[in-house]
C-alpha cells in the first residue's frame, strides 16, 4: 500500500516538474536578465513612483531654505551675487539665531564689491556652514571652499548620479585620499544641529564603516542594493528618502530677509541653507520622487533640503530611513511569485478562476511593495511582475489552447457517439421496425396502428438528423423537431412562449384533453445565463410539457408560468392529472415531498439547477396531479 502511495506520489511530482518546466525557464531569465542589470533601469523608475505617490507629510519647520530668485538677481544688476550681499544676508539671518547656516554658494573667489566684510562675517559666524566641490571629475575639476571658514565648517557638495541623471543616493563622507576624509554638506549641518540635542555622530555598530546619530545608523548602499546591479558605492552613501507633499520645506526670499518681513520663530533655532532659486544660475537637480518645478527638475538647495532632513527626522522622529534586503531574500521573493505563477494553472481549473487569480496575483505585488516603501523597505517589483505576466501569458495561452482541443475532441467524441448510437439503432431496432411495417403493409387488411408505426420510423430518423446537425453546427439555435429552429439571441421569455406553443402542438394523448390553459410569461434577467443555459431552459420546459401529454391522465387544466418571484426566477408547469410518470417511478409522500426519480429527464434537469446554482423539484399537486418546477437566483453567482 505505501510502495502504491509513493508510486503515485512520484508520477505526480513527475507530471509537475514537465508541466512546470517552461515556468521555471521563465524564472531563470529574469533573474538572469536581472543579474544583468537589464532591469535596472525599470526597477528605478518603479521606485521613483513608489516614493513620489506616497501620502504628503506635514512641513518640516526644522529646515528653512533662503533661495536666490530670479527677481532677486534683477535687483543687484550682477551675477554672481556680490559678496556685499551675502554678508548681509548672512548678518540678518544671525540676528534670528538659527542653530545652523548652510551657504549652498560656492565662494572660492572674490566677488566684489563687499569680500572682505564677507570673509569678516564667516570668522566670526562658528554655525555657518559653506561648500565645496572636493571630489575630482575626470578633468580633475574642484572647487575649494571659503578660504576663512575652517574644515570644521566646511562639506562637500558633490553628489551621485545614476546613469539617467536622476539622483537617488545622498553622499555622506569620501576620502579625497587616504589620509584626508571629507564629509558632505548634509551631514555637516545635520551633525551642528543634533549636537544641540544631545545626540553626537558616531562610527556604525552593525557596520562599523556606516555613520551613526545615537541609535540610528545610516544603512551604506551596497553596489547590489535594491535595484541596482553593480552600483558605483564608493564613499558612504544612504538612498535618498526624500520628503513628500507640495511645500515640504519653509521658502523664503533673499528680498524677504531684507526687507524684514519673516517671522523670527521661523528661524529661531533652525537649519537654514542659503541657495540659488533660478534658472539662470543653473543650480538644478534631477530626481523622480520630487514633484518639482519641472517634471524630474528641482533645484540643488532643495536637495541639500531633502537629504538634511532626511538625517534629522530620523533621529529625532524616528522617520524611515530606506532599507533593502540581502540578494539571497531579493531572489527568494522573486522565485516564490514564480513559482505562485507556475502554480496557478495546477489548483485553479476554470479559465475564469485561473484570470482571476492571474489578476490578484499580479496586483499583489504592487500593493505589497508600496506598504513596503511606507516602512522603509525598498524590495523588487519589476522581475516579480515579469515572471507573473509571463508564466501568466504562457499559461492563458495553453489554457486557451487546451481549451480548444479539449472542444474539437468533444464535438469528435460527440459525433462518434452519435454515428455508433444511430449504427446500432439501425442494425438492430430500425430494421426490425422496417421488418413489422413490411409484413403490415403486405396484408391484406393493414392493421390500425400502421400509420403510427410510420411516424415513429421517422421520427427515429429524424432525431438522428437532427442531432447529427446540431453536433457539427455551433450557430447559436436551438431546433425543435425536424422544421422549428429558435434563434436563441431573443429573449428567454419569448423563446420559452414558443417552446409551449410549439410542444402543445404535439399529438400527444392527454394535451388533447386539456380545457383550461393559465400561462404568464414574464421577462427574465439573462445577464449572467450563457447559450447553453438558454437552451437547456427550454429543454426543460419541453420535457416537462411532454411529461403532462403522456402520463397526466384525464388532465384538464395546465398551468405554465415563466417569472419572477422575489429575488428568484422560476419555470413551474403544474397539471391537475391523476397518472403516475412512468418514466421517473414516482413516491409521493405528501403535498410537500419531492418526487424521487432517477430517469434521464430529471437528471438533466438537476444538472441544470446545479449549473444554475437553483433548485429542481417535482412534487404532488393539490388536490391532484404534478407540479415540475426549476427556479434559480436572479442575481449573479460569483463563480459565473
Amino acid at each position: 500500500m505505501k510502495r502504491d502511495r509513493w508510486q503515485a506520489v512520484k508520477a505526480k511530482l513527475a507530471t509537475w516538474g514537465r508541466g512546470s518546466l517552461p515556468g521555471v525557464m521563465v524564472i531563470v531569465a529574469v533573474m538572469m536578465a536581472r543579474l544583468t542589470g537589464a532591469l535596472q533601469f525599470l526597477e528605478l523608475v518603479a521606485f521613483d513612483r513608489f516614493l513620489l505617490l506616497r501620502p504628503p507629510e506635514p512641513m518640516d519647520e526644522r529646515i528653512v531654505i533662503v533661495g536666490i530668485t530670479e527677481e532677486d538677481i534683477q535687483r543687484a544688476r550682477t551675477y554672481p551675487i556680490p559678496d556685499r550681499d551675502i554678508a548681509d544676508l548672512l548678518k540678518r539671518l544671525q540676528t534670528y539665531q538659527p542653530i545652523a547656516i548652510g551657504l549652498d554658494i560656492v565662494r572660492d573667489i572674490p566677488v566684489e564689491p563687499g569680500h572682505a566684510e564677507l570673509t569678516s562675517v564667516f570668522r566670526s559666524s562658528k554655525n555657518a556652514i559653506g561648500v565645496e566641490i572636493a571630489l575630482p571629475d575626470r578633468n580633475g575639476f574642484i572647487v575649494t571652499p571659503p578660504p576663512a571658514l575652517p574644515p570644521e565648517q566646511v562639506g562637500f557638495a558633490d553628489t551621485v548620479l545614476d546613469a539617467d541623471g536622476y539622483q537617488r543616493r545622498s553622499l555622506l563622507g569620501a576620502h579625497k585620499s587616504p589620509q584626508d576624509y571629507r564629509f558632505s554638506f548634509t551631514i555637516q549641518l545635520a551633525k551642528h544641529y543634533l549636537e544641540t540635542k544631545g545626540v553626537k555622530l558616531d562610527d556604525g555598530i552593525r557596520d562599523r564603516d556606516a555613520m551613526r546619530f545615537g541609535s540610528i545608523e545610516l544603512t551604506r548602499v551596497q553596489s547590489n542594493s535594491g535595484g541596482y546591479v553593480g552600483a558605483d558605492a564608493g564613499g558612504n552613501q544612504i538612498l535618498l528618502n526624500v520628503r513628500t507633499g507640495q511645500k515640504p520645506f519653509r521658502v523664503l526670499s533673499l528680498a524677504q530677509i531684507k526687507s524684514g518681513q519673516v517671522n523670527p520663530d521661523w528661524i529661531r533655532g533652525k537649519i537654514v541653507l542659503i541657495g540659488m532659486m533660478s534658472f539662470s544660475a543653473k543650480d538644478l537637480a534631477s530626481s523622480g520622487a520630487i514633484a518639482g518645478i519641472n517634471p524630474g527638475r528641482i533645484y540643488g538647495v532643495e536637495i541639500q533640503a531633502h537629504a538634511t532632513s532626511q538625517i534629522v527626522s530620523a533621529v529625532l522622529d524616528r522617520r524611515s530611513l530606506l532599507n533593502t534586503w540581502t540578494d539571497a531574500w531579493e531572489y527568494l521573493w522573486i522565485v516564490a511569485w514564480g513559482l505562485l505563477g507556475i502554480s496557478l494553472g495546477r489548483f485553479l481549473k476554470s479559465p475564469w478562476k485561473i484570470l482571476l487569480g492571474f489578476l490578484v496575483a499580479s496586483i499583489s505585488p504592487i500593493a505589497i511593495c508600496y506598504w513596503l516603501i511606507l516602512l522603509g523597505w525598498w524590495v523588487p517589483l519589476v522581475p516579480v511582475l515579469l515572471v507573473l505576466v509571463l508564466n501568466g501569458a504562457g499559461l492563458m495561452a495553453a489554457l486557451f489552447y487546451r481549451h480548444e482541443q479539449e472542444l474539437r475532441l468533444r464535438l469528435e467524441e460527440r459525433q462518434f457517439a452519435i454515428e455508433q448510437t444511430f449504427n446500432a439503432i439501425h442494425s438492430g431496432p430500425l430494421q426490425t421496425l422496417v421488418g413489422i411495417l413490411r409484413n403490415a403493409q403486405e396484408q391484406a387488411t393493414p392493421p390500425l396502428f400502421l400509420p403510427e408505426l410510420q411516424r415513429l420510423n421517422q421520427e427515429l430518423r429524424a432525431v438522428y438528423g437532427s442531432v447529427q446537425r446540431d453536433a457539427i453546427d455551433d450557430r447559436p439555435h436551438l431546433r425543435m423537431g425536424s422544421a422549428i429552429e429558435l434563434a436563441l439571441q431573443a429573449p428567454l421569455h419569448e423563446l420559452l412562449y414558443k417552446v409551449y406553443s410549439n410542444t402543445l402542438e404535439q399529438e400527444l394523448p392527454y394535451l388533447q384533453t386539456i380545457k383550461f390553459k393559465i400561462v404568464q410569461f414574464d421577462p427574465l434577467n439573462t445577464e449572467h445565463l450563457r447559450l447553453e443555459h438558454k437552451r437547456g431552459l427550454c429543454r426543460f420546459l419541453e420535457e416537462a410539457l411532454c411529461n403532462v401529454g403522456k402520463h397526466a391522465i384525464e388532465t384538464t387544466r395546465l398551468t405554465v408560468i415563466c417569472t419572477q418571484e422575489g429575488d428568484r426566477q422560476v419555470i413551474r408547469v403544474v397539471d391537475n392529472g391523476n397518472g403516475k410518470l412512468s418514466e421517473i417511478e414516482a413516491t409521493i409522500q405528501d403535498s410537500n415531498t419531492n418526487i424521487q426519480s432517477s430517469g434521464l429527464g430529471t437528471q438533466l434537469a438537476n444538472n441544470l439547477a446545479k449549473q444554475l446554482g437553483g433548485t429542481f423539484r417535482r412534487y404532488q399537486n393539490v388536490p391532484k396531479g404534478t407540479v415540475c418546477e426549476l427556479s434559480w437566483s436572479a442575481k449573479r453567482r460569483w463563480f459565473w
